[in-house]
């Protein structure tokens, strides 16, 4: 027995021993993959990242893009401005995000044009998406910047109609930022927009509509230096208007027009920039022109990402299959609560026109406000022409310069 037992030792010891010379059974060494760099990539807004408008607008951008693409995340950093931080440059906030590691940097304000192309010649290995610019387009841009901007003329010419259908009493209030080429071209679009729909929906002389517009002298108030938007709003109110429209960054237009509501008056809104503004005052929202800047943002990042990116400038129309798409469309238009069905059906025809062409509301004979021709008869307006609005269109009230 004990002979049998140490044969099998000897046995297992001799195994033991082959094993050990051929290097015994392998033990896997562990795989570690290298994780993927994080792309990084940064959000200049003029104002507060949760303003109900403009600035929101962008910051939601920023978090569509995270959302739909892996392996990426945004610094930002929001109130860019002369009262909000008078000692802060745009120079030193792209100093600090390009230290964080961004290689993308949206500078998302037309006040931020010159300063955007001075960051990107002193960081040309980081790409630049100056939003509502044109230096591309003039070639004035270094090779990093890209232009982008959405056709919000579209977005406000439906505002208009809309604004068109809801008047009681044929007078109609936009409420304006500062006055500069898009700011003229957008107010403008809206009055032709009004123009077209109190004259072929409601069967009235669009000469006796009254379309009034108050610049505050900013993208949003600054207390001591610009126009105060609250008090502006309850003074067009006061003149007659029963349709306020914003053209500024911030919901003031709806919040007075829904106070004014509560107080008995017949009055409506249309907010812009936000797709979520008539949140604040829903039973007097006509609907929101909006911005959608997500789809545009994903596509730069990639290219950025992908290596394919080249500088460009691009006006982009909304996706007219569906203007409200979130995944296509840049410039949107959300109905409100306020807009009654009979209203609602006329505007689904209009911006059904537009989506095919059959009406085009850029045509002339159209006027600037001192008489002088934009326009002639029959000639319809091409990009540029409307981009570079030199003044308010004949029959509007308000300043042009």
């Amino acid at each position: 027995m004990k002979e049998r037992f140490w044969s099998l030792v000897a046995i297992l010891a001799i195994a033991g021993l082959m094993l050990a010379a051929c290097g015994g059974p392998a033990t896997p060494e562990p795989v570690t993959e290298e994780p993927e760099e994080t792309h990084v990539f940064g959000v200049i807004l003029v104002g507060p990242y949760n303003d109900h408008g403009w600035s929101e607008a962008h910051y939601t951008a920023a978090e569509y893009v995270t959302e739909h693409m892996d392996n990426t995340e945004f610094v930002y950093l929001d109130k860019l401005n002369p009262a909000d931080r008078p000692e802060t440059t745009l120079e030193q906030v792209v100093d600090d995000m390009v230290s964080q590691g961004a290689q993308v940097i949206f500078t998302t304000s037309d006040d931020f044009k010159e300063d955007t192309d001075r960051a990107a010649e002193k960081y040309p290995d980081v790409v630049f998406i100056h939003i509502s610019g044109d230096h591309v387009l003039t070639g004035d841009a270094p090779s990093n910047v890209d232009n982008y901007m959405g056709k919000m003329v579209y977005g406000k010419m439906i505002a208009g109609c809309a604004a068109a259908l809801a008047t009681d009493t044929g007078t109609i209030g936009y409420v304006g930022p500062l006055i500069n080429e898009e700011t003229r071209r957008l107010a403008s679009a809206a009055y032709l927009g009004a123009r077209y729909c109190y004259e072929n929906y409601r069967g009235e002389d669009p000469d006796d509509l009254r379309f009034i517009v108050t610049w505050i002298g900013f993208w949003f108030n600054i207390p001591g230096v610009t126009l105060d938007p609250t008090e502006v709003s309850n003074d067009l109110i006061n003149e007659g208007v029963d349709v306020l429209i914003s053209g500024i960054d911030t919901t003031e237009a709806i919040v007075v027009a829904g106070q004014r509501a509560a107080q008995g008056d017949r009055v409506f809104a249309i907010p812009y920039d936000y797709e979520g503004a008539c949140e604040e005052a829903p039973d007097i929202c006509l609907g929101v022109p909006y911005f959608n800047w997500g789809p545009g943002y994903l596509e730069r990042v990639q290219a950025v990402r992908d290596g394919t990116w080249a500088p460009q400038f691009v006006w982009e129309e909304p996706d007219w299959n569906d203007i409200n798409d979130r995944d296509s469309s840049a410039v949107g238009f959300l109905p409100g609560p306020g807009l009654e069905d009979a209203w609602a059906e006329r505007l689904e025809a209009f911006i059904a026109g537009l989506a095919d062409d059959s009406i085009t509301l850029f045509v002339g004979p159209l006027n600037y406000q001192d008489g002088s021709t934009f326009l002639a008869s029959g000639e319809t307006a091409s990009d540029e022409q409307i981009w570079y609005m030199q003044q308010l269109l004949e029959g509007m009230e308000g300043p042009s310069e």
